[in-house]
């Protein structure tokens, strides 16, 4: 039977695993930090940079909200949508805002919310007509700084069977890569 006497040195041990214990947490902030700043300003994180995204009822307010208050991220960001046309006295006659009803009471009180969009033929569709649209998003002036979808396409369509939007969802973080 051999025995064997090993004496471990307690305070090399820790030293060794401590200095182990650093470098990991050294390379997970590395890490950590070359993803924020390599990718802070892509505006990738909510929409992919070469596709159409299409925009549904279900995120259609958080998207309307994340790009209103984010519009130097979505320039140049194409997306495709359904609404109907809406106007308001001011505004151009090639521009109308593509419309969406948000309820905002249980009482079903609704209010109007929608992208600016502008086309060269905005005049040759109605009032209230529901259309699918896709475009281009630019950063425009309406008493202030707001997104503005210039339309590249754009056709008549169906009312929607979830004809209805609800606010936006205070928990939402634009960090998908398809909205």
């Amino acid at each position: 039977m051999f025995v064997y006497n090993v004496k471990i040195n307690g305070s090399k041990v820790f030293k060794i695993f401590f200095a182990i214990v650093i470098i990991l947490i050294i390379c997970i902030l590395g890490v950590v930090l070359f993803r924020i700043f390599s990718g802070a300003n892509k505006a990738s994180s909510c929409m992919p940079q070469n596709d159409v995204s299409e925009i549904s009822a279900k995120n259609y307010t958080n998207v309307l909200k994340t790009v209103h208050e984010n519009i130097d991220n979505y320039v140049g960001m194409k997306i495709r949508f359904t609404g109907y046309i809406y106007r308001v006295s001011d505004l151009n006659d090639n521009q109308f805002v593509l419309a969406r009803d948000m309820i905002i009471s249980s009482n079903s009180q609704f209010l109007v919310v929608g992208f600016l969009c502008e086309y060269k033929n905005a005049k040759d569709f109605p009032d209230d007509t529901w259309v699918t649209v896709t475009g281009e998003i630019q950063k425009g002036d309406y008493h202030g700084d707001m997104p503005i979808l210039m339309i590249t396409d754009i056709s008549e369509s169906q009312k929607p069977s979830e004809e209805y939007v609800y606010p936006p969802d205070e928990s939402y973080i634009p960090t998908s890569s398809v909205l």
